[in-house]
């Protein structure tokens, strides 16, 4: 299953040492030039070498935009990132999107897309048996990520995976 990534959810899952997941889940993500210029595979940040890995491998790889009109659109409302990964999942005829910005989500929707965000992929990994402790993954977002997750949500997500 063929997928568009926004930067959020590689970037976050690579530096948990758990981009992998994204190959388990859906086999193939594209992203747009925008969203590789974000991740910044060229620098030595925490995760580049997990997704320089992984465009090495073939199964995350960079596509070209060949209508650049929806993009500019978007760019109204979002980040150049998101605005190009949604115009990507349109031109390419895909149904999901890995996207965490709230806007972002919502804009996709609209469109008809399924945004599905970093906690989904890890409630999904945790489901299928390739997370063994959710809240371990939850706290390696928060502390090494940087990734704000609200309490009630924590607790709810924890809560329906059973930890």
């Amino acid at each position: 299953m063929l997928v568009v990534s926004d930067t959020s959810p590689i970037l976050n899952l690579a530096v948990i040492g758990h981009l992998d997941l994204l190959r388990r889940q859906f086999g193939d993500v594209v992203l747009p030039p925008a969203v590789l210029e974000e991740l910044k595979v060229d620098a030595d940040y925490p995760g580049t070498v997990e997704i320089r890995q992984a465009l090495e491998e073939g199964w995350l790889r960079m596509v070209e935009l060949q209508n650049d009109q929806m993009t500019r659109a978007l760019r109204r409302e979002l980040d150049d990132g998101e605005a190009e990964a949604i115009a990507l999942a349109l031109e390419l005829g895909v149904e999901t999107i890995l996207m965490d910005e709230r806007d972002g989500r919502l804009i996709a929707k609209a469109m008809r897309l399924a945004p599905i965000g970093v906690l989904g992929v890890l409630v999904r990994a945790k489901h299928e048996g390739d997370v063994g402790s959710l809240k371990e993954a939850l706290d390696l977002l928060q502390n090494n990520a940087g990734f704000y997750i609200g309490e009630d949500l924590a607790k709810t997500i924890l809560s329906e995976a059973g930890e």
